[in-house]
């Protein structure tokens, strides 16, 4: 058996994690339990511990997803425990600060690190980094059931903007409306549509933010919607902007890639490492509304670049599927119906 240690807070409306997706996955192929859904931190972490414990004899490895914030203590004590029980864990690495706490959490992280049996990364970056730092790691990709994600081939790009995102200060929304703003200067006609959950308070303040910028006619804020709601609402867009400060490897960014939807992004964490610039997408420094809302101008003025970009996008993102990186991971935890 396989036990799958992450955030499983989906149903509590906010974006799933890889424990959700991932998890799912593998269930298909091999005898697996997932923590934890508890709302409370406290009790999610009492949980986490407690199903280590219940499943201690009958578990092969415990994936365990780990993060940079409060939830890298989750890691922390479930690498102590399954040690205690001599099971193997494997750590799924998460979150573009994750770098911080190698700098500022030595001895947790030597610990948690070190006594993995390995350190997975979703990204090239964190490898880089973790490597960096003398942990051996493997690169296991984020992976998307392409076929999920129907291509569209768009023959006119129009400045139709997408933000796919939960509403976090770490990810800098408010340079989305920034660039709405400076865009309409030359595009009257220009929208932004941004969805996702509020994660601090953030939506409110964007909402006022349209209002005092009098962009409230051009802005659609559809809250939390489901997978295939949003897949649906991408074909009337067709430019998807993402404007974080802090990032990793950001599914949302590898399905905007799949979908058609040319991707202009700010240059930071892992995104270099998902992007290249000019060739699937356009990369812009960090916070900065100008340059994002100038390289858009230039998509919309050069239609055969935006249509190589996106065409180049999802080529790429098809070496992601599930086909291919389902073989990498039951490489290291086993066959199917193989796995006790």
């Amino acid at each position: 058996m396989i036990l799958y240690i992450g955030n499983k807070l989906f149903k509590q409306g906010n974006t799933p994690t890889s424990v959700d997706v991932l998890g799912e996955l593998l269930s298909k192929d091999l005898s697996l339990v997932s923590v934890s859904d508890k709302s409370n931190k406290i009790l999610r972490l009492m949980d986490m511990l407690y199903t280590i414990i219940k499943y201690k004899n009958k578990t092969k490895f415990i994936l365990i997803d780990t993060y940079s914030t409060s939830n890298f203590y989750y890691a922390l004590f479930c690498s102590m425990l399954s040690k205690y029980f001599n099971i193997p864990y494997i750590t799924i690495l998460h979150g573009g600060s994750l770098e911080d706490r190698l700098k500022y959490s030595k001895k947790m992280s030597k610990f948690i690190f070190d006594n993995a049996y390995l350190n997975v990364s979703p990204s090239n970056y964190l490898k880089h980094i973790f490597q960096k730092y003398g942990y051996d790691t493997l690169y296991i990709p984020n992976n998307l059931e392409v076929d999920n994600y129907p291509y569209l081939k768009r023959e006119v790009f129009k400045p139709r903007l997408l933000y796919v995102r939960a509403f976090s200060k770490v990810y800098n929304p408010s340079m989305a409306l920034d660039v709405l703003k400076l865009l309409k200067d030359d595009y009257k006609e220009s929208t932004l549509c941004m969805v996702g959950p509020d994660k601090d308070g953030t939506l409110e303040n964007l909402k006022q933010k349209a209002k005092e910028m009098d962009l409230e006619k051009d802005v659609v804020f559809t809250g939390k919607l489901s997978k295939e709601e949003w897949i649906a609402l991408s074909k009337d867009y067709d430019i998807f902007i993402n404007t974080t400060n802090v990032d990793n490897t950001p599914v949302s960014v590898m399905e905007a890639m799949a979908l058609g939807l040319v991707v202009v992004s700010t240059n930071v964490g892992g995104l270099p490492y998902l992007i290249e610039d000019k060739k699937d997408g356009i990369l812009v420094d960090r916070n900065d509304a100008v340059m994002m809302s100038n390289k858009i101008k230039e998509i919309l003025t050069e239609q055969n670049i935006a249509k190589e970009l996106t065409q180049n996008a999802r080529t790429k993102v098809e070496s992601f599927d599930w086909s291919i990186v389902r073989k990498k991971w039951l490489k290291i935890l086993g066959e199917p119906n193989n796995v006790s």
